[in-house]
């Protein structure tokens, strides 16, 4: 029973001391390039509303929820995604602006996926909502945005995948096919079946002109030249929109400079109903899950009463960490904090010194010694716990200092520090 209470729930873990650091690290990295694309803060509730995040808003399944109820009956759920928390807030608190709103966030999602899938149930993101700007300078912008944040990582090898939901939507309204008929199609692409999409198709009663359009999903991927090749197959207004308005965006990341990591992947469907336009994952070395995800979302403001076109993009911070770790890029952090140790006759100048440390903003930690340890034991505790130093008041006056970094030792007066 007591081992049991030292475990935690499938798919949660703890997050402690060095890693810990590195994850707060990369956080403050990744927060630091939103704030130079002014970027603000907002904060939503862990937990909301299960209205909030049903299916109709693009979010998890309902079986994928951790829902509970209040005291009034109200079924509650930990939030399985922040953006539509967001645009609840925007619809609240921004209803009348019509000018860009730019909001940013971290936090944690839940869902509660298949225990045999091995996915972390927890997850923490950091990411931003571009709000009120439908232009495809946003979507550049946008992506711009998420480059720079690998850069700020000191990630160098990654690419961003983009795909246009419109595409697709223009060929089946083109094709006019059934509802169900779509969503076979649709699955099979998703899944990479061009084999049984083959098959199915030549059950539809479609020209063969629609049929080599849907089959060609297979190879529309790569480089901008791909785009003119997406663009000979299809005839409807829609789909050709789709392909210019990527055009835009790829011109204007090349105003960027970042052309060399963009690539486009026009069967990237995922999240059809959530997403209405460009959509984007971003991946690199060391993980086999993209890293990044986002998109455009025009219809989900609407839901909460304001109509406003947005896109937006979420990192998952622990997929950052494998893939930066297996790269052997290092996440450095910072070993400032000091031990200030004392026996129980010097209290009263330890603790005048320890205030006096933290006024100027050094990080102590004041330890009354024991007689029952050791100099040694504590030199070895401080080395342990990534302290950068120990001072030990001899008397009054005296300090033996303990560089820890530097394995050297010093004798100093109280007054010197």
């Amino acid at each position: 029973m007591q081992d049991k209470l030292l475990q935690t729930p499938d798919g949660v873990r703890d997050t402690y001391d060095i890693e810990c650091k590195k994850k707060r690290k990369i956080i403050n990295q990744l927060h630091h390039v939103l704030e130079l694309y002014s970027y603000h803060d907002i904060e939503t509730p862990t937990f909301e509303f299960f209205d909030i995040f049903n299916r109709d808003k693009g979010s998890a399944p309902s079986n994928e929820m951790y829902k509970f109820f209040d005291r009034d009956n109200n079924t509650l759920v930990l939030r399985p995604d922040i953006t539509p928390s967001i645009a609840r807030c925007v619809a609240k608190y921004y209803s009348k602006e019509e000018l860009p709103i730019r909001l940013c966030y971290t936090g944690n999602t839940y869902t509660n996926t298949l225990k045999l899938q091995g996915k972390l149930k927890e997850i923490t993101q950091i990411g931003a909502e571009l709000i009120n700007d439908d232009s495809s300078a946003a979507d550049a912008e946008i992506i711009a945005t998420v480059i720079d944040c690998f850069i700020e990582l000191g990630i160098s090898e990654f690419q961003i995948e983009i795909g246009q939901i419109d595409y697709f939507k223009g060929l089946v309204a083109e094709s006019g096919i059934s509802n169900e008929a779509e969503l076979q199609i649709r699955e099979y692409i998703n899944i990479k079946n061009f084999f049984g999409l083959e098959e199915y198709l030549k059950k539809l009663d479609l020209n063969e002109k629609l049929k080599k359009a849907f089959m060609a999903f297979d190879s529309l991927f790569g480089g901008e030249n791909m785009l003119d090749e997406a663009e000979k197959l299809v005839s409807n207004q829609v789909s050709l929109d789709a392909v210019n308005r990527l055009r835009r965006v790829y011109k204007a990341l090349c105003y960027y400079g970042y052309e060399k990591y963009i690539g486009f992947d026009l069967s990237m469907l995922n999240g059809y109903n959530y997403y209405t336009g460009i959509i984007f994952r971003g991946y690199t070395y060391g993980t086999g899950n993209a890293v990044l995800t986002g998109g455009r979302y025009n219809n989900l403001l609407k839901q909460f009463g304001k109509d406003a076109p947005s896109i937006g993009f979420a990192f998952s911070v622990e997929e950052l960490i494998m893939a930066m770790n297996r790269q052997n890029i290092e996440i450095e952090v910072s070993y400032s904090n000091t031990v200030v140790l004392y026996d129980i006759e010097n209290q009263e100048p330890a603790i005048g010194l320890g205030m006096n440390l933290r006024s100027k903003g050094r990080k102590i930690e004041l330890i009354r010694k024991s007689h029952r340890k050791s100099l040694d034991d504590y030199v070895a505790y401080a080395k342990r716990e990534h302290f950068s130093g120990m001072l030990y008041l001899k008397d009054e006056k005296t300090i033996t200092v303990y560089d820890l970094l530097n394995d050297e030792t010093s004798e100093v007066n109280i007054d010197k520090l």
